[in-house]
């Protein structure tokens, strides 16, 4: 991907859009460096931050609904989630409303929504080996991390590490959690984890999902 092209509430040049599709289909993957607009990343580290240094941010569990738990054996972040209470936080949600479209509109993947949290790995913290979603029950369709660390370090850590589906202990891509990457994913069928981290990270985490209401019973968005 060409590194001066931004993703913001503008349309996605042709030749990214296509990009980032194509591996979804071919891979069900995709990885981006230099993507993220550097100030946009900048304006959401420093909310990430603050939000971090005012105890501002919740503990992560794992499972939703009553089945939610902490477990930090699992999982060691911390996160806020996205409510366009900023103009960072709005840029960034209506670059998602566009990927959605395009989305939509080149796999006729029927995405409803865009849900995602602010994600604070404090030194030490890692996120266990997990799928998103699962086959036959997905309503998180594809995921999505934007990164927000500027200069991470060689020594850092806190690479995500995506495996292949049908062979989980083969990793495909480690992505250097640094500012501007943007990566996505099949949500039900690509396994992936954080390795632990040396430094604080900062990430956006999202979701595409599609609706899962049933008997008039909206489903709910996290």
């Amino acid at each position: 991907m060409t590194p001066s092209m931004h993703l913001s509430p503008s349309v996605l040049s042709s030749a990214a859009q296509a990009e980032l599709v194509d591996a979804l289909v071919e891979q069900g993957w995709y990885v981006g460096r230099g993507v993220i607009d550097l100030d946009l990343c900048h304006a959401l580290h420093q909310e990430l931050h603050h939000m971090a240094a005012h105890n501002a941010l919740d503990e992560a569990g794992i499972g939703r609904g009553k089945q939610h738990h902490l477990r930090k054996d699992v999982r060691g972040d911390a996160i806020h989630w996205l409510d366009r209470e900023s103009d960072a936080q709005r840029r960034y949600l209506m670059a998602m409303e566009n990927l959605q479209q395009v989305l939509n509109q080149t796999l006729f993947l029927g995405l409803f929504e865009y849900e995602a949290h602010f994600a604070h790995y404090p030194p030490g913290a890692f996120y266990q080996r997990h799928l998103d979603s699962f086959r036959g029950r997905a309503n998180r369709v594809i995921s999505t991390v934007g990164y927000l660390n500027p200069a991470w370090p060689a020594d850092g850590g806190g690479e995500m590490v995506l495996y292949h589906p049908d062979a989980p202990d083969q990793a495909v891509a480690r992505v250097v959690p640094e500012a501007g990457t943007f990566a996505c994913f099949m949500s039900d069928t690509i396994p992936h984890e954080v390795l632990p981290t040396q430094q604080p990270r900062a990430s956006i985490a999202g979701w595409f999902r599609r609706n899962a209401s049933m008997g008039g019973v909206l489903d709910p968005a996290r």
